[in-house]
């Protein structure tokens, strides 16, 4: 586009051209005109001084007239002496037998007497007619003017044709004359269009200097460099032009960066956004989409581009373009695969113009894997809560119904259905409280009251509490062993006492309940740099792998029937691992199947000297 210009397809040569050729179409018209005029002129000048008197025709009438020939012919020679010659034409005289009776040539009188031989002389004197014309001669490139004047002799009412003049100039002085005005005049023409030539160049550069400024500036414009400025010259049109080329640039540049700042806003929207957006020309090939969306589907944005949005969606066997354009419905894809879950929604909306053409098509996928999850456990959790009330329920129901019929009057029978229904009933008391323990704690309406706690002696207590249980035990035949590990140092730590021995007591209840007879249930207390480490060992059945990642979710049990013969509510582990995190900690589990379980709880740790506590106490 900035390639040079020649300067034959320059605008300079273009303007400079024209002028010289319309200088030249100008003067060669006028030259023409001219040239004929003049030559018009010259000629008509010389035919008016090819003319004859009229006495002189009248006496050469009257001496062709006589019979005496020597004595007319002398006085013709004198007449014809007498005429003004000017042109130095050559005059004969020839009576109307076609006998040349006298001619003012020097060097040819010896053609008086003779028979004439031209054409011409000869048809004048037969048809009775003057003849003008004007010839021209070949062999010496010379032309010539001839009149033939007929000579009549009136006698009363008669006319009698007695010969003719003949008159013959050359026009070679005329035309010569002609010729070097022409010669002149072209020279002159010649000059004044070098000169022309020169002044339109000239003016040309002057004209098209502004004008290859505003070339250079737009040429910068399109390259992006609006910092030049093109110079006015004047107020005509070129100046008009060159302040309207610098305001273009102000605006253009303004333009530029509005739009700039505006594709930088929307591609950090785009960028930042949470939801993955392609858009799509009118044919769904994907024109843009954002690395939300490229992560989505995982693949890069590069080749992505171009593609289709039913391949790229993976959708081409469901729906149609069409059918995404007339109908753009919301879809729920599901892109899930055995590393990760992933389902994304899809709102499909249209790129329309005013005139109603559609250009193509926006998606805005909206990851909605933990809304589904939630949606699901909340169905999962609803129906856990309704099966875990209703065996309960129809159990109080049977017993309840029995009694009503007369069981309560059978001694034996009685006791032993009213301590099933009163244990039924506690176990959903105990639900419905750890429900609400839940529910307070997902508000963050559940109270912690923090107190510097000495983790060793509360850890020893709960312990103790549980050999004092085992040891008052009514089923002799299954018996276990408490196992302690603790380290020698005092670990406080800041806790709830009441929640934290919640946990404590949950994971001891679970590890009793599911270790075999003669088992050993093995407790641990250590510390590390910034945590305090505690945990709790069984040597039950354990726990699958697929089931792991499950453990703490909310009514989820290993063995279901087991668990609820064994009176558990499936909410232990969840509350355990609410309160944990409440406190800043984290618990885990670690199992293999068949060779048992360890939970393990780490809280936050900052060593405290005794003499601190004391300071703080005080």
């Amino acid at each position: 586009m900035n390639s040079k210009i020649k300067f034959f397809q320059s605008i300079h040569f273009k303007i400079a051209l024209v002028f010289a050729l319309l200088l030249l179409l100008t003067l060669e018209i006028v030259g023409a005109v001219f040239v004929r005029q003049l030559e018009r002129q010259n000629l008509n000048t010389f035919k008016s001084q090819q003319v004859v008197q009229t006495y002189i025709v009248n006496r050469l009438s009257d001496e062709l007239s006589t019979t005496n020939t020597t004595k007319s012919d002398k006085q013709i020679k004198s007449t014809l002496s007498e005429i003004n010659n000017t042109n130095n034409a050559q005059i004969r005289v020839i009576d109307n037998k076609g006998t040349i009776r006298g001619t003012n040539e020097v060097d040819n009188q010896g053609i008086v007497g003779q028979k004439t031989t031209d054409n011409n002389i000869k048809n004048s004197i037969y048809n009775n007619r003057d003849v003008i014309r004007t010839t021209y001669n070949s062999q010496n490139n010379s032309r010539y003017y001839t009149t033939i004047t007929r000579l009549i002799r009136t006698q009363g009412n008669n006319s009698e044709l007695v010969g003719v003049i003949y008159m013959r100039s050359s026009l070679d002085s005329v035309y010569q004359n002609i010729n070097q005005i022409t010669l002149i005049y072209v020279s002159a023409t010649f000059v004044a269009i070098i000169l022309g030539l020169v002044m339109a160049i000239i003016i040309s550069r002057a004209i098209t200097r502004p004008i290859d400024e505003m070339k250079k500036q737009t040429l910068r414009i399109a390259r992006g460099d609006y910092s030049g400025h093109v110079r006015v010259y004047g107020t005509d049109e070129l100046g008009q032009l060159a302040s309207a080329v610098n305001n273009l640039s102000v605006r253009v540049e303004e333009a530029q960066e509005s739009t700039e700042s505006e594709r930088r806003r929307l591609d950090s929207v785009m960028s930042h956004m949470t939801d993955g957006v392609i858009a799509t020309d009118r044919r769904g090939n994907v024109t843009i989409i954002n690395e939300t969306a490229a992560s989505f589907l995982d693949t890069e944005t590069d080749s992505a581009v171009g593609k289709s949005i039913l391949d790229l969606l993976d959708i081409r066997d469901d729906y149609t373009l069409r059918e995404l354009l007339e109908d753009p419905d919301d879809l729920v894809l599901d892109f899930s695969t055995k590393e990760h879950d992933l389902i994304l929604q899809a709102y499909f909306s249209l790129i329309q113009r005013e005139s109603g053409f559609i250009s193509g098509l926006v998606c805005v996928l909206h990851d909605v894997t933990e809304q589904q999850k939630i949606d699901q456990d909340r169905k999962q959790f609803v129906s856990n809560v309704s099966h875990e009330l209703r065996t309960p329920l129809t159990s109080v129901r049977a017993y309840i119904e029995s009694l009503s019929e007369g069981a309560w009057k059978d001694p034996e029978i009685a006791p032993k259905f009213l301590k099933v229904t009163q244990e039924e009933t506690d176990r959903m008391i105990r639900m419905i409280n750890d429900l609400l323990t839940l529910s307070r704690m997902d508000s963050g309406t559940q109270k912690v009251d923090l107190e510097m706690v000495n983790l060793n002696e509360l850890f020893n207590y709960v312990l103790d509490r549980f050999d004092m249980m085992l040891k008052q035990d009514d089923r002799p035949e299954k018996t276990y062993i408490i196992k302690r590990d603790f380290t020698k140092r005092d670990l406080w730590v800041e806790i709830d006492t009441d929640r934290f021995t919640q946990v404590l007591d949950n994971l001891m209840n679970n590890a009793i309940k599911y270790s075999p007879d003669g088992g050993t249930v093995t407790c641990r207390l250590l510390e590390t740099h910034n945590n305090v480490i505690l945990s709790v060992s069984d040597q039950g059945l354990g726990i699958p792998r697929a089931d792991i990642p499950r453990i703490f979710d909310r009514f989820y049990r290993v063995d279901k029937a087991r668990s609820r013969a064994q009176g558990g509510t499936g909410l232990g582990l969840a509350i355990s691992r609410e309160v944990v995190q409440l406190l800043g900690g984290r618990i885990w589990v670690d199992s293999r199947e068949g060779r048992g379980s360890t939970f393990y709880i780490s809280l936050p740790y900052k060593p405290y000297e005794e003499e601190d506590l004391w300071d703080e106490d005080n």
